[in-house]
């Protein structure tokens, strides 16, 4: 006849949700991989600025440095990440029908880390000579 959802206080209905357990985790992550981010962003926005017009042996042998590589690594590892963080609230916060808003969270987990592993193992091949 009813659902017993329906019957519960709206506290009661908020206490059973997703991330109201893990809010604090997301909120922590996100301000974590934002400060990471600040650097990180300058690095990068000084470095194409400084490789504007040059060509591409010049810009591999940028990229074969291996502090380039390294933070270039740190920037898409945490870029990409923040960037799944942020689109995982959003989608908790907004996407009502429990079915699609899993599929969506599961669809950008899988598109924001495989992004990330194509960006570091390109990286990889180009400071490698590979």
């Amino acid at each position: 006849m009813f659902a017993s959802h329906n019957l519960r206080s709206p506290l009661g209905r908020a206490r059973g949700l997703g991330s109201a357990k893990e809010g604090l985790h997301h909120w922590w992550v996100q301000r974590l991989t934002a400060l990471a981010l600040i650097p990180l962003t300058v690095w990068f926005v000084a470095s194409v600025v400084g490789l504007a017009g040059s060509g591409y042996e010049e810009f591999v042998l940028w990229l074969a440095n291996p502090c380039n590589a390294t933070i270039m690594i740190l920037f898409l590892g945490v870029g990409l990440h923040h960037a799944q963080a942020g689109m995982q609230v959003v989608l908790e916060d907004y996407v009502s029908h429990h079915g699609w808003r899993i599929a969506s969270i599961i669809a950008v987990k899988f598109i924001c880390y495989g992004l990330a592993a194509l960006g570091i193992v390109s990286t990889l091949i180009v400071t490698f000579g590979g």
